[in-house]
């Protein structure tokens, strides 16, 4: 029987010394949720539990070593990714206080900015990330907030002009921040050079408004009843000039402006670039708020017994075929999802701590970053809603913890980017590699280049080219019965799709360069399609990263059961897209009912493994905090 211990180490990953530093340190600080709380009561609580965290060190890895850190972003996301498991208010905050707040300091700011990283990691100085208000989240480039830049005072004038152009949702503004990271329009010399970040104290010591701020706060939302989100308004709100985090612009005594970048585009999205630790960690807590929220259900099913099967015998609900589709399913996916998140956090480690990286591989680590982060999340909501389901009325009690991992993860799908918006900016990043190759041709050569060359887009992107394409290679012929289990076949199939997809899309996109009066018109009527084409490709790195990861498990039987739950999950995706596969021709029916017997097939084969795949997440049992296991 397989250990899950090695199972554990598989998923582990690169950071796995963070992980059971963390299962050790926090499952001992009490982080469990207390409903019986005022809203006021969890923030002060949580605020207190981010102070115990600074003495782990997950804090001051985020931040490089000339700067007061130790420089290990890796453990940074992955910290931050462990508090999910235990609170999600206390990850938010955390979040919020050293990923965006600090992270905007270090990375948009200079030498001069960098003085106060020490007090942002020992938390001397609380601050917020000021960015969404309520007329724009999504859209950042449109913010209406502006900083005028008044030469007679050398100062910018922070200024809400329009009710649209307060800051909304902002973590930490309705309390406890004193110093906000605020996006604003930088205007100088009468010229608008779009949105840049400044460093605006918003309370004084006594947690005041200063003047010209007004705070107020959101109060109750759905979850997330220890962060203490507010919003904020500046009436004509000096700061100096050097209060402009100038990393990459810079206004001089005079008002003049200059960069090092000279398109504005490539300036912002430069910027906003450097901020990619965020979207990671959010995408990372997502995933494990739902491997907790499995581990309570899975082992509710295994000792939760209803109706009587074999006579004189009630069935355990796990036995029913119909509860192990709700269920292994899922666990299949968050196994999938965290070695995609594992690779996810090495490319960012790697580029991050690398002194010039490369912008390519830049935009694609952004590009991934933003497609993991929609699917995760996506998947939590999902999944820990078929958990709470599937655990009946006893889900439904705030004690044994579904209903507060379900309210405090909805968010997450439109935190740090609407998940739809996000799989553009992947399909983006796909299409326009695209376009850059087929620019010019005619229908001819368009269908020439499609057959010979779009493979090649496809396969720039795997995880582990050269074992991808072996097994895709080695895979038997469309004639073998059993060939929907071989990963060759799998990953073919997942990657004709992308390709498929890739091309009728573009080919769809490229009328607008005939009728550029419709451009808007003709990809808004395809933008379904271009969803699809960030599905589709996320779907098949995900797959890739999966066998990556079992070819690096060194555990011959944790690697065998880890090819079967890879394989579940694979026929699981192809399942719900069956249609797609049918409608292009790539399952004939037949096929198609077959890959409907062998998730039957594989969720029979994994039943008696349900509680090692649960214990392999890695989730202390003491820290599941569900009243109905131990009754």
């Amino acid at each position: 029987m397989t250990s899950p211990e090695a199972l554990r180490r598989a998923l582990d990953g690169k950071w796995r010394h963070v992980r059971e530093q963390s299962r050790v340190e926090l499952a001992g600080m009490d982080l469990a949720y207390d409903h019986s709380l005022s809203l006021d009561e969890a923030r002060a609580r949580v605020l207190e539990q981010l102070k115990q965290l600074v003495s782990t060190g997950i804090p001051a890895a985020g931040f490089r070593t000339e700067n007061g850190g130790t420089g290990d972003p890796g453990m940074a996301v992955t910290g931050i990714e462990m508090l999910a498991q235990f609170d999600l208010s206390l990850m938010v905050k955390a979040g919020v206080q050293w990923g965006l707040f600090g992270g905007a300091i270090e990375n948009l700011g200079t030498e001069r900015h960098h003085a106060m990283i020490p007090d942002i990691i020992d938390l001397s100085l609380l601050g917020c990330f000021a960015m969404t208000e309520t007329g724009h989240g999504s859209d950042v480039q449109s913010l209406e907030t502006t900083a005028t830049y008044d030469p007679a005072t050398q100062e910018f004038v922070i200024h809400s002009p329009t009710p649209s152009s307060r800051k909304d949702y902002i973590g930490g503004a309705a309390s406890h921040a004193r110093v906000a990271a605020v996006f604003a329009r930088l205007i100088t010399l009468g010229e608008d050079h779009g949105v840049h970040c400044f460093v605006v104290p918003i309370r004084d010591e006594d947690g005041d408004d200063l003047p010209g701020v007004t705070t107020s706060d959101c109060g109750y939302k759905g979850g997330l009843g220890g962060v203490d989100n507010g919003r904020i308004m500046f009436d004509q709100v000096r700061v100096p000039r050097e209060n402009l985090l100038n990393r990459y612009a810079n206004v001089d005594e005079r008002g003049t402006y200059s960069s090092p970048i000279e398109s504005p585009g490539a300036r912002f999205f430069t910027m906003i670039g450097t901020l990619i630790r965020g979207r990671v960690s959010v995408g990372g807590s997502a995933s494990a708020a739902t491997e907790v929220a499995l581990s309570i259900a899975g082992r509710y099913a295994l000792q939760r017994r209803q109706f009587e099967g074999r006579e004189g015998e009630e069935t355990v609900l796990m036995d029913y075929r119909v509860h192990q589709r709700r269920l292994l399913p899922l666990v299949a996916t968050s196994y999938a999802f965290r070695f995609a998140q594992n690779q996810l956090v090495a490319r960012m480690h790697r580029l991050q701590t690398e002194p010039d990286p490369d912008p390519q591989q830049q935009r694609e680590l952004e590009s991934r970053a933003a497609g993991l982060k929609a699917i995760q999340t996506e998947h939590a909501t999902r999944a820990i809603q078929e958990a709470r389901e599937a655990c009946g009325g006893a889900g439904y009690m705030a004690e044994n913890r579904l209903t507060t991992l379900k309210a405090d993860t909805d968010v997450f799908t439109t935190f740090e980017g609407d998940n739809h918006v996000l799989m553009q900016l992947v399909a983006k990043e796909m299409l326009t590699a695209y376009a850059k190759e087929v620019t010019g041709l005619d229908p001819l050569g368009m269908v020439r280049f499609a057959a010979e060359s779009v493979a090649d887009i496809v396969k720039e992107r795997t995880a582990a080219g050269g074992l991808i394409q072996r097994l895709i290679d080695a895979r038997p012929g469309g004639g073998d019965e059993h060939d929907l289990l071989d990963r060759g076949t799998q990953l073919s199939l997942f990657e004709d799709r992308e390709q498929h997809v890739i091309e009728t899309a573009a080919r769809r996109l490229q009328r607008a360069r005939q009728e550029p009066e419709r451009s808007f018109e003709i990809f808004n009527e395809a933008q379904d399609h271009v969803l699809k084409v960030g599905q589709v490709h996320i779907e098949r790195v995900v797959l890739e990263a999966f066998t990556a990861g079992i070819a690096r498990c060194d555990d011959p039987e944790a690697q065998e059961l880890l090819r079967d739950v890879c394989s579940l999950y694979a026929l699981s995706a192809i399942e719900r897209d069956k249609a797609w596969f049918m409608e292009h021709h790539r399952l004939t029916t037949d096929r198609a009912k077959q890959v409907t017997a062998e998730v039957n097939a594989l969720l029979e084969k994994l039943r008696p493994h349900t509680l090692t795949l649960i214990e392999g997440f890695g989730v202390p049992p003491s820290t599941l905090n569900a009243a109905m296991l131990t009754t």
